[in-house]
């Protein structure tokens, strides 16, 4: 039994959720159409180029959660998650996570996403233990900032590495699935590292390091 790891967007899902999601709030028409558009784009740009400034992400990210209450974000999500999300996730990724879950492994979600948008898909797809990032509340309502280290980059070996203290878990014989070149500080330190419908980056990096390709999309 080892430890399966799996980021969310683009590789269990066939597309990305905080891209989404933004879209999603534009078709609500609860966000600038012209500025929140062109910032959803561009960030969504510098994320796949490597070059995301993820504290102005998520400045823009996290505004329309502090902005509504909890029980409009809650009604919206219902929403989000029947028409983004469930048309979108992978039957092949549900099988992949079928196959670690019968060899009896310890799947968790590691995603750049927050909380709010992932705690609600990572439980669809019946994998109970998720690192994403944490948007702070008080009093029950989200502040717009953001709680602790995101999971970004080496920030998701950073929460990874406290998570594996706090579970008494270690990364022996660990998987780890990931689509993207900015997931390379932890592909680089697991025992199985695995692209997924890798970007061109990543495609290039797997090949000479022969680490395994797969496409849960064919």
């Amino acid at each position: 039994m080892s430890l399966a790891i799996f980021d969310l967007d683009n590789t269990l899902l066939s597309i990305d959720s905080d891209h989404a999601w933004g879209e999603f709030l534009l078709e609500q028409g609860a966000v600038d159409p012209v500025a929140y558009r062109e910032a959803n784009e561009r960030f969504m740009a510098d994320y796949n180029a490597g070059t995301l400034d993820m504290a102005a992400f998520l400045e823009m990210a996290l505004k329309p959660l502090a902005d509504n209450s909890p029980e409009q974000l809650s009604a919206w999500h219902q929403q989000f998650m029947a028409s983004k999300i469930e048309p979108n996730i992978l039957p092949k990724a549900e099988e992949l996570l079928a196959r670690h879950r019968t060899k009896g492994d310890t799947l968790l979600i590691i995603t750049a996403t927050n909380r709010f948008i992932t705690a609600p898909i990572a439980e669809r797809l019946g994998v109970d233990h998720l690192i994403a990032v944490n948007p702070e509340v008080k009093e029950g309502r989200y502040t717009g900032r953001v709680s602790g280290i995101p999971s970004y980059r080496e920030g998701k070996v950073t929460r990874l590495e406290k998570w594996l203290e706090d579970q008494d878990l270690t990364m022996e014989g660990a998987w780890f699935y990931s689509d993207s070149h900015n997931d390379l500080p932890l592909l680089e330190i697991v025992e199985h590292p695995v692209a997924v419908d890798p970007d061109d980056t990543l495609r290039e990096i797997a090949k000479e390091r022969q680490w395994r390709i797969m496409s849960l999309r064919d």
